[in-house]
């Protein structure tokens, strides 16, 4: 099929994920032919519909994103946490689906109740934000933040972020479960994609809140937390051959303020695997930090994210293109792109992820090759001004995607086996490879999940 074509057959793919309500679109279905069994894959995710939402900007179909976003919003949660069993005030739902009752149409939220392990969706609010800047950068309706209902909700996700809390780091302490990876996977405690996301969320509220005596300690608060933020996590997630050294040398049980070993990390806890694929160019950020604990292992969502945001600095962003060019096998294979590395197997993935068969190694979140996330690759090239590289990634998934129905993910450690449980046109999978696609031809159009570097 023609590269014009795959477009056009997206398109038609994406028109037919969407969910309508009284009469209006809304937002899209997680999965267009979920195949096995439903599940939850004919409801709205919030983080699933944020891919959607550019592809329709990009379009010139603006008016289903301002909807999504007045629903969504409607349905933030506002009530005490007086029970411990509901979400508390400023989340956002992870899904919702249209009902019908009594010949009337309400829209049915889910917070994490019936998700596996009851989890809450720690995301949902982030990207929230992050689209709603997205969608007014693109439309100008600056009018719709500007209401007090946007404002309010704003804010109420912000005091929830920014709570006092039993940490001493700026990082948002998050369990296992609560965002993209939704299954045990040994990321509780201070996870590099929320914390990139937090920062992403950090920086849009900053554009979305409105100037005035109200929102004055809401903007003080987030501008003291996004310089801790920023510092925090470029100084200690870094990972380079350099920075492998300090901590293999590093002292343990150190007491005191001044100390080059701040978590308490042991050398004993560099995994043999890291020595000698760290390239001699390359460095990333860290998938995870928390007292005596340091995560090795290479999320791909966190750092890609970190390059478009530019909360990588300029050179850590070369450095962490460098490492996915030099390890293009491990990380990419053949379908952009592997969703963290490597993966758990034997004892580890016993012990880490409780023996979950949809884990196992090189599948679903644990390492498994996921389509959507071409869209990420493709945006840090760009920035980056790597361009051979998204076009090389773009072309991998042209040559697939098609001809294996948009599949949700794929197995193996090159991605060459469609996910053993992945479901069939996925639509995440469908507008993710439409938004590479923008980005490659217009580059601009990345401005709209950009930030300068500060």
């Amino acid at each position: 099929m023609k590269k014009h074509d795959l477009v056009s057959e997206a398109r038609t793919l994406l028109e037919k994920s969407i969910i309508y309500y009284h009469g209006r679109p809304i937002g899209t279905v997680a999965a267009i032919n979920p195949g096995l069994s439903v599940l939850n894959y004919d409801q709205c995710f919030v983080r699933d519909f944020v891919l959607s939402a550019l592809a329709f900007l990009s379009n010139n179909q603006p008016e289903i994103v301002r909807n999504f976003l007045i629903e969504t919003l409607s349905l933030q949660s506002h009530e005490p946490n007086i029970d411990s069993f509901k979400p508390g005030p400023g989340l956002m739902p992870a899904s919702f689906k249209v009902e019908l009752q009594d010949r009337e149409e309400y829209l049915d939220a889910d917070f994490g109740e019936h998700a596996i392990a009851k989890v809450p969706p720690v995301d949902s609010c982030l990207w929230w934000l992050i689209l709603l800047r997205a969608y007014v950068k693109a439309t100008g309706d600056i009018s719709l933040i500007h209401q007090r209902e946007f404002q309010q909700g704003i804010k109420l996700i912000l005091q929830m972020c920014l709570v006092h809390r039993f940490a001493m780091y700026p990082t948002m302490l998050v369990p296992d479960g609560s965002f993209m990876i939704d299954r045990r996977m040994g990321v509780y405690e201070h996870p590099l994609e929320i914390q990139v996301l937090f920062y992403a969320a950090l920086r849009a509220s900053k554009e979305l809140l409105s100037a005035n005596e109200e929102n004055a300690s809401c903007i003080c608060g987030v501008n003291q937390r996004l310089a801790s933020l920023t510092y925090h996590l470029r100084q200690y997630y870094w990972i380079d051959l350099n920075r492998l050294n300090e901590i293999y040398r590093f002292k343990g049980d150190e007491f005191g303020k001044e100390v080059a070993n701040r978590f308490n990390i042991y050398a004993d806890s560099i995994p043999t695997w890291l020595t000698e694929w760290l390239p001699e160019t390359g460095g990333y950020l860290a998938g995870n930090l928390g007292p005596g604990r340091m995560d090795f292992r290479f999320f791909t969502v966190g750092n890609l994210m970190a390059i478009i945001t530019s909360l990588a600095s300029k050179q850590e962003s070369e450095c962490i293109m460098d490492l996915i060019e030099q390890r293009w096998s491990d990380l990419v294979g053949y379908m952009p792109m592997k969703i963290c590395f490597p993966a758990l197997e034997g004892m580890e993935w016993r012990l880490i992820t409780g023996c979950d068969p949809k884990n196992i190694a090189w599948s679903y979140h644990n390492g498994g090759n996921w389509p959507v996330l071409l869209w990420l690759l493709v945006g840090a090239a760009q920035k980056t001004n790597r361009l051979e590289l998204a076009y090389k990634a773009i072309e991998l998934a042209e040559n697939r995607l098609m001809r294996d129905e948009w599949p949700e993910y794929y197995d193996g450690k090159n991605g060459r086996l469609i996910g053993k449980e992945a479901r069939k046109f996925q639509t995440w999978t469908i507008a993710g490879y439409l938004v590479a696609k923008e980005i490659i031809s217009n580059p601009m159009y990345l401005e709209l999940v950009c930030f300068d570097f500060d």
